[in-house]
């Protein structure tokens, strides 16, 4: 099969198309003829060295695919979702940039109906993500309010449709007024443009004082202080990576002391198969429904072609997306360097 290949960590022209084995399902996993791909900024950062796949899993890049199973390993039912022939959406633990990728089979979910395979694609990893951050980890309830930074990322355009049609009330942080715009068009009740106004003020204005509930963080660092003022009392503030740094200097413990503050983080992709599967479950039994109704759709900002995945890696890398990057894989893809 063909698949991206990393010569050596560095930047985006160290992506290259090679020819590799295909891979052979284990114990508890399905072989998935891939159709499509997401990008993700921990794919950036595998590419970089930066992150490296857990014991087990592809050395190949790519965390999320949709695509139609062809095989099954040993203890998976044939007769049983998700069974050759089935299609499927699925968070993988690594090689989505390929023709050919296997994944434990509780991590597979239904193929939502009247999407295509990109769409179908940019699903698991947001939405696992997402849902299993706000939802599982912090409790998010209905009624509740919620701050996601980077709000026109896959991240922060799903959480806005997630908790606007589960009954949340969103805020969000943007870095142009266009994205701010977006945000609110998706459902956000306001979205701070984080370059020209100093998003904690702003959250302490349009909440009168309280602050939010729950705050989903990709920055780290640099927004820890700002943070903290933004939560109300007895928030939940997730951390889930670290874009402005792991460390955060000048920050106020009494804060979270005085206002019972719960601050906590997770990176998914470590995590044990079982719990991947429950996120999984939860989302089908929870999530899909809403899709099933179109009540929140995926939104997808560009689309490559494998040969390309290098232009998709600094379409990533520059921030002026809005939703998700996608790679075709529907085509077969010519063999080329990444430049």
């Amino acid at each position: 099969m063909q698949a991206v290949t990393v010569s050596e960590p560095g930047g985006p022209d160290s992506l290259h198309i090679a020819t590799v084995p295909v891979p052979m399902p284990r114990a508890g996993e399905v072989l998935v003829r891939v159709m499509a791909a997401g990008i993700n900024r921990p794919d950036i950062m595998q590419r970089q060295g930066l992150y490296p796949p857990p014991p087990g899993a592809s050395p190949l890049l790519g965390l999320e695919v949709a695509g139609e199973v062809v095989a099954t390993g040993e203890g998976v039912p044939p007769d049983a979702f998700p069974a050759p022939g089935a299609r499927v959406c699925a968070l993988v633990n690594g090689g989505g940039y390929a023709q050919y990728c296997t994944v434990p089979a509780g991590q597979c979910l239904p193929w939502p109906a009247g999407f295509d395979a990109l769409h179908a694609a940019a699903l698991p990893e947001t939405f696992f993500t997402v849902w299993s951050n706000l939802f599982m980890t912090a409790g998010l309830k209905p009624g509740e309010s919620m701050l996601v930074h980077g709000g026109t990322s896959g991240i922060g355009t799903t959480a806005i449709q997630l908790v606007r049609a589960l009954g949340g009330t969103v805020y969000a942080t943007a870095g142009t007024d266009e994205k701010c715009t977006l945000c609110t068009t998706l459902g956000a009740k306001a979205a701070i443009n984080y370059r020209t106004e100093d998003f904690p003020t702003r959250i302490r204005e349009l909440t009168d004082g309280t602050g939010v509930n729950v705050i989903l963080d990709m920055i780290g660092g640099a927004y820890m202080e700002g943070n903290l003022k933004s939560l109300a009392v007895a928030g939940r503030l997730v951390i889930i990576a670290l874009q402005g740094g792991a460390k955060a200097d000048g920050v106020s413990l009494a804060r979270i002391m005085t206002r019972r503050l719960v601050v906590t983080g997770s990176t998914l992709r470590p995590r044990e198969a079982a719990y991947k599967a429950e996120i999984a479950r939860e989302l089908e039994a929870h999530v899909w429904p809403l899709l099933a109704r179109r009540a929140i759709r995926p939104l997808i900002h560009a689309t490559f072609p494998l040969a390309r995945v290098a232009q998709a890696h600094k379409l990533m890398e520059n921030g002026t997306h809005m939703g998700k990057i996608m790679l075709d894989l529907q085509q077969p893809p010519r063999q080329t360097t990444g430049r």
